[in-house]
């Protein structure tokens, strides 16, 4: 990358392919650490894909010779979606760190039921694989950790590449 300046970097047509570039790397090593390493995603952890395949996907689109013109609102809505990822996956380290509680797909149904046909009903509504529970960390920081900042830099260089090409379009 020692021949790309940061002018090239940030041009729209570079971001255009750099972020859905990421995106799928973030996607691939989701799918990789669930079927080859056997790490079975929680319900936040599938939440958080689908903004990286938002994102990936409006940005090829914004390739497309028709769309060329709004490229540059396409990237800072691609950077607004991965800000929203950055938000799934910090709410994610909260649940985590037990700072505050899940949703009902996290943890599973609350109450007590009544019934014996209730407590089977609530014993398999309740999801394998609790979000509260940390499956892999690197470090000290688990994988959502490490989407919230991956997200957030990925946004930060989207929404400074439509940025730029904005303000050079004036």
């Amino acid at each position: 990358m020692e021949g790309l300046g940061l002018q090239r970097l940030l041009e729209v047509k570079t971001a255009l392919l750099l972020v859905p570039l990421a995106s799928l790397s973030a996607l691939a090593a989701a799918f990789i650490s669930q079927y080859v390493f056997e790490l079975q995603p929680c319900a936040l952890c599938i939440y958080q894909r689908w903004p990286f395949a938002i994102a990936a996907a409006i940005c090829l689109i914004a390739l497309y010779p028709g769309l060329r013109a709004m490229a540059p609102w396409i990237l800072l809505l691609a950077a607004l979606v991965l800000v929203v990822n950055a938000g799934i996956a910090t709410y994610h380290v909260g649940v985590e760190q037990h700072w505050w509680a899940g949703s009902e797909a996290c943890v599973g149904t609350g109450g007590t039921p009544k019934t014996l046909a209730e407590l089977r009903a609530q014993i398999m509504a309740t999801p394998v694989i609790r979000c509260d529970e940390v499956a892999f960390a690197l470090f000290g920081v688990s994988m959502a950790g490490y989407n919230v900042l991956f997200s957030l830099a990925l946004a930060i260089y989207a929404g400074l590449a439509g940025k730029q090409a904005n303000w050079a379009r004036r």
